[in-house]
């Protein structure tokens, strides 16, 4: 089966909070939603267009786990953690299955 992925794309208005925000991504949350995921990678971006723009893309082996995940509490204890601690930061979510990877 193709690997499956969450993807969290969250817009960080206030560029005075952006700083505050990254530290507490790296050091707390996403540190927690690995352990809790179980994920066997996980990754953040900022845009460089949008300097607002944050995503945070976790890899689940297949769709199955992924589905798990979706299923359990893990993700509504992180998503309480994230409004309780940045509660301005409007967020979506999005699943999805790799389709192909390319490399030279």
């Amino acid at each position: 089966m193709p690997a499956a992925f969450f993807v969290v794309r969250a817009i960080v208005p206030d560029a005075e909070k952006r700083a505050a925000f990254d530290r507490w991504y790296e050091t707390e949350h996403l540190p927690d939603a690995v352990k809790a995921f179980g994920v066997s990678r996980a990754s953040r971006f900022w845009s460089l267009d949008d300097p607002s723009l944050h995503q945070a893309m976790y890899q689940f082996d297949d769709e199955a786990k992924l589905a798990a995940m979706l299923k359990g509490d893990a993700l509504q204890k992180l998503v309480a953690d994230f409004n309780r601690d940045w509660p301005d930061v409007k967020r979506s979510r999005e699943t999805m299955v790799l389709a192909q990877e390319f490399s030279t």
